[in-house]
């Protein structure tokens, strides 16, 4: 089965004590590794700030997502940004897919997500102003994925960068929607969660 056609995947941070690199595994509901995300064009500069400094949240971040052969399904960019993240998503040809634009700022996290044009595609709602759980709706507000953070213990969330996030679909959502809604799984540690570190 194709990586972006699942109804279920895995999003699992590497565990790191320091993160110089965003990298993630995809994995299935067995546990089986079925893809990878891994930050892009990271310079040894760029690590070194990371280090050093938090300055690292405020830049542009480049992810590519890539099925277990290894070959790009999707890539995400986001810009520089300073309270608001963006995130542009395209296709593993580079051909854009659409963005995801953040909303807010205080409350409940809400994201929406366009079209390459603008146009509404759908929602990404966090389920209560403190929760990294999401709820995915199509332009009409019918939910159609969910983005769940999981707790992984706390020696390894307390201890380490990691964590851990489960895509489900609805059956049958496609097209740009569906893109987006994974591009969303693999965007939220990367949009928000690190400016809370």
């Amino acid at each position: 089965m194709e990586l972006l056609e699942r109804d279920l995947v895995v999003v699992r941070q590497k565990a790191k004590l320091v993160e110089m690199t965003n990298q993630y595994r995809l994995q299935d509901a067995d546990g089986n590794d079925i893809g990878v995300i891994e930050q892009v064009g990271q310079n040894g500069l760029r690590k070194a700030l990371r280090l050093l400094t938090s300055v690292d949240q405020y830049l542009t971040h480049r992810l590519e997502i890539r099925d277990e052969t290894g070959k790009a399904v999707l890539g995400l960019r986001r810009p520089a940004k300073f309270l608001k993240s963006k995130v542009e998503v395209s296709d593993g040809a580079g051909t854009p897919v659409g963005t995801i634009v953040q909303q807010n700022v205080v409350g409940k996290k809400r994201f929406t997500l366009e079209s390459p044009d603008g146009a509404l595609l759908g929602e990404l709602l966090g389920e209560n102003w403190v929760s990294w759980d999401f709820r995915i709706v199509d332009a009409n507000g019918t939910e159609v994925a969910r983005v769940n953070k999981k707790w992984a213990g706390m020696l390894r969330e307390g201890f380490t960068t990691a964590d851990t996030y489960v895509f489900e679909a609805e059956p049958g959502l496609g097209g740009p929607l569906r893109l987006l809604a994974f591009a969303a799984a693999a965007a939220i540690d990367t949009a928000l969660k690190q400016d809370d570190n």
